[in-house]
């Protein structure tokens, strides 16, 4: 794995063939480049693909956040930054994303623009609507924060903890967030998506598969039993298999 501190944003490569499409692994909503772990190494090994993983503005080791959040900042991310990095390090070359959470619906919305090189998306515990649960996932993991119970944090974000932790909850909560609903979009996703969510997740339901599964052009959706929020750390093995074999 090779380190890139030479643009903005804080970015890791791996090798695999030059030949197949590169994986872009897009983190979730208090992710970052180090609490992926091993996982984009081992799925990049199982399908013999290179690997782009990277740190969005405001987590890990990139820069902080330059302003507040607004209702559509996971478009921002998906129509601004995501491209950039794009440009800067695939170069006109097949890719295929990855993403957990709200990288995965980060992967939705750019994959609605039918960008050329996108050969598909894996999605792990993606949102495509704000559910009830989703809410009090996100008030409990604000009550658990509150009381130094995820200290962990700071050991990945540093001193853009406590920044990135609220704009990720206040923005959930935020009333006028209840309303976010991207599956307008899933209808001009023309690329395959593999789709994957546990049935203990947290945050959300069978309701998110469900509705990618109707809206996508090209989607296969599983639910993964006893799993929680996070298939690619609970059930790593067969994660990574249902990607290799998709990938395949």
């Amino acid at each position: 794995m090779r380190q890139d501190e030479t643009g903005e944003l804080y970015t890791e490569t791996i090798d695999g063939d030059p030949t197949r499409p590169l994986l872009v692994f897009l983190h979730e909503g208090l992710g970052s480049t180090t609490q992926w772990r091993d996982f984009p190494a081992r799925v990049c090994a199982a399908t013999g693909c290179a690997g782009l993983v990277y740190d969005r503005r405001g987590y890990g080791r990139s820069p902080a956040l330059r302003h507040a959040r607004t209702v559509h900042y996971l478009h921002h991310y998906a129509f601004e930054e995501l491209p950039a990095v794009l440009a800067r390090h695939v170069a006109g070359r097949d890719y295929l994303l990855v993403g957990h959470s709200d990288g995965g619906s980060i992967a939705l919305i750019h994959a609605a623009e039918q960008p050329a090189g996108l050969r598909g998306i894996v999605t792990l515990a993606a949102h495509v609507i704000v559910e009830e649960v989703t809410l009090a996932g996100i008030r409990a993991a604000r009550g658990a924060y509150a009381e130094g119970k995820l200290r962990g944090l700071a050991r990945h974000h540093g001193d853009k903890t406590d920044t990135i932790f609220r704009a990720w909850a206040d923005t959930w909560l935020w009333p006028a967030f209840a309303h976010w609903d991207i599956r307008y979009l899933l209808p001009s996703i023309a690329c395959p998506v593999l789709a994957l969510q546990g049935s203990a997740d947290q945050y959300g339901t069978v309701a998110q598969l469900d509705a990618i599964a109707a809206g996508a052009q090209q989607a296969r959706v599983r639910m993964l039993e006893g799993c929680g929020h996070s298939p690619q750390q609970d059930q790593g093995a067969l994660v990574t298999e249902l990607i290799r074999a998709f990938v395949g």
